[in-house]
């Protein structure tokens, strides 16, 4: 069994380091071939040791970092003055290959701007893009890119992103030709600014793509596309309001299921149900959004990211360190787009 090596940037997030120990040995529980390296201040890694099962710290080292990297901190500045931080040693790690992969809780403007120095984009990407799964109404998930990592983009960028949201979709859920859209405000030819237009133009150009067309923003969840395409500032709206949502439709049948007796007794006869509800509602699961277009993997999980929540985001970066995702990108980019 190859040994998988994940560098874990702890210091970043709002719950503190300690939120990643049960992710951590749950982990290494599951997956007796991977080792993870702490990357973080000794005094928040001897945190995390005390509190993994000492059988499993043959899985684990410690990368002591003098400088975390605040939540507040622009980019610019932790690109420039934060080179002895958790974050910066974990990429560090993935660009000497030290490491396979590296996961992070931390400034999601920090992580991006370090991780396009350090790691640098695959050629023909213009731009990285941050992608995470969905849930549909139907038992398959959809990807949903870019979620943030490029506020403004153009029709070329939109173009790689389907690409690269493409042979994700391909490397992970083994679909021989996923079926990608672009989000519009409608689903005509007229609909759309300039950029959207042109961008659809070349999708329908790109034979290595089965485009089909636009979709709109409730469309994403119906299951009938695998790959939904947009710029970050709408992908990441998107996103927030699906969680919001998520978390509210979960809130309200707790509380209606408290209000009454009857309530309650009904409640209980439904939990089966319930509870299938909650864990595809849950957006603890669709944790781990991989920053992909890099010549490394990278998992950027939830700032505000549970236990469960961090677990999921470990578990992404095995998989695509398993499949060997940044070098699919590569060699689809490379045939389907720089050869033309």
């Amino acid at each position: 069994m190859t040994k998988v090596i994940i560098a874990l940037d702890i210091m970043g997030g709002d719950r503190g380091p300690h939120v990643f120990s049960s992710a951590v040995t749950k982990i290494l529980s599951e997956y007796p071939n991977v080792h993870i390296v702490l990357c973080a201040t000794q005094l928040s890694a001897n945190e995390i040791l005390s509190k993994v099962p000492s059988h499993l710290h043959a899985q684990l080292s410690i990368e002591a970092c003098e400088q975390v990297v605040d939540m507040q901190m622009k980019p610019a500045v932790a690109l420039r003055k934060m080179k002895q931080s958790s974050m910066r040693r974990a990429l560090d790690l993935v660009s000497n290959q030290l490491a396979h992969g590296c996961v992070s809780a931390g400034n999601t403007g920090a992580l991006m701007a370090m991780a396009n120095y350090v790691l640098k984009t695959l050629n023909g990407i213009s731009r990285p893009a941050l992608v995470s799964s969905l849930p549909t109404r139907s038992d398959k998930k959809v990807l949903l890119l870019d979620l943030g990592a490029s506020v403004n983009c153009d029709a070329e960028n939109l173009l790689q992103y389907a690409v690269m949201g493409s042979v994700l979709k391909q490397s992970c859920d083994g679909l021989h030709a996923p079926k990608v859209a672009l989000l519009n405000v409608g689903e005509e030819e007229i609909k759309g600014n300039s950029v959207i237009q042109h961008a659809d133009a070349l999708l329908k150009e790109c034979k290595a793509l089965q485009y089909v067309g636009y979709v709109e923003g409730d469309d994403i969840f119906a299951g009938e596309v695998d790959v939904v395409v947009t710029d970050g500032f709408t992908g990441n709206i998107a996103l927030k309001a699906s969680e919001g949502i998520a978390k509210l439709v979960v809130e309200e049948l707790q509380v209606l299921t408290r209000e009454t007796l009857l309530a309650r007794l009904v409640s209980k006869l439904m939990l089966p149900l319930l509870k299938r509800l909650y864990q595809r509602m849950n957006p603890d699961q669709y944790n781990g959004a991989s920053l992909i277009g890099l010549r490394g993997i990278v998992i950027k999980s939830h700032g505000n990211a549970s236990a469960e929540a961090c677990y999921y985001a470990l578990k992404q970066a095995i998989s695509e360190i398993n499949l060997s995702v940044p070098d699919r990108i590569k060699t689809k980019i490379e045939k389907e787009l720089l050869e033309h």
